[in-house]
C-alpha cells in the first residue's frame, strides 16, 4: 500500500464551454470536462464550486472518486444546482476529502478542425 498520490485543492482559472460545436453525436459536442485519479485506498468526496467574472458562484457541486478509480466529468453534465452557462467565462476551484489529482480538458469543436485543449489545474 503506498500513500494516495496529489492534492486536496485545485484551481482551474480557465472555464469556457462553447455554446455551439460539430452535431456528429455526443463525442464531438463542445464541451469541458475534469478528469480526476483517486490513488488512494479511501473514496474522495469532490466539491465543485464556479466562480464568474460578473455573478455570484455557483454551486456546490458534489461527486465521489472511488478509492484506485478515475472519474471523467463533463462540465456540460452538471445540472444540480444549477448548469454551467455556455459561452461564459468562468474559473472553478475543487476540494476533495482525500488526496486526488486534477485535470481539465476542453473540446471546441465550433470549427470542422476540431481543437483539444487539456492541462493540469494549479494546486496551491
Amino acid at each position: 500500500m503506498h500513500a494516495p498520490f496529489g492534492h486536496r485543492r485545485w484551481a482551474i482559472a480557465d472555464g469556457y464551454i462553447p455554446g455551439q460545436g460539430l452535431d456528429r453525436g455526443p463525442a464531438l459536442i463542445s464541451h469541458e470536462a475534469l478528469c480526476f485519479l483517486n490513488t488512494g485506498e479511501v473514496a474522495a468526496e469532490v466539491v465543485l464550486t464556479v466562480y464568474f467574472k460578473d455573478r455570484e458562484p455557483a454551486g456546490p457541486y458534489r461527486v465521489r472518486v472511488e478509492p484506485r478509480r478515475t472519474l471523467h466529468l463533463r462540465m456540460n453534465d452538471l445540472s444540480e444546482p444549477e448548469p454551467i452557462p455556455r459561452d461564459t467565462d468562468y474559473a472553478c476551484l475543487v476540494e476533495a476529502s482525500e488526496p486526488i489529482v486534477v485535470q481539465h480538458t476542453r473540446l471546441d469543436s465550433r470549427a470542422p478542425e476540431v481543437a483539444l485543449l487539456s492541462t493540469m489545474a494549479y494546486h496551491p
